[in-house]
């Protein structure tokens, strides 16, 4: 069975950080391209980072580059998104994703997906 599980969310200051992880299980990490999504409150689920299977592959909406990180460590089946200066729009449940390599679609298409975690609550403070 696959299991993706996000942790690291909580509440911060605007401008603070917060590192989220996605630890997965039932799959073989190394093969699978991962990324991050989020839903603010009341909207739809929106496309944040993601990472190619090496690890040498990233792309970032526009609104989160060059202020969020996305990484990962394949001996750990562990993802991460590193959030510098957070502002209070960026509230949200941030969403662990990944997709078998052998499909092909735009990265930041839900759709592309074969698994989900649980999501975990991130909310900003201004």
């Amino acid at each position: 069975q696959v299991r993706l599980v996000e942790s690291g969310g909580g509440l911060v200051q605007a401008g603070g950080s917060l590192r989220l992880s996605c630890v997965t299980s039932g799959l073989t990490f190394s093969n699978y391209p991962m990324a991050w999504f989020r839903q603010a409150p009341g909207e739809e689920r929106k496309f944040v980072a993601y990472i190619g299977w090496s690890g040498y592959s990233t792309h970032y909406t526009d609104s989160v580059s060059g202020r969020f990180t996305i990484s990962r460590d394949n001996a750990k089946n562990t993802m991460y998104l590193q959030k510098n200066s957070l502002q209070p729009e960026e509230t949200a449940v941030y969403y662990c994703a990944a997709h078998d390599a052998d499909r092909s679609d735009s990265v930041t298409a839900e759709k592309l997906y074969d698994y989900w975690g649980q999501g975990t609550q991130v909310t900003v403070s201004s």
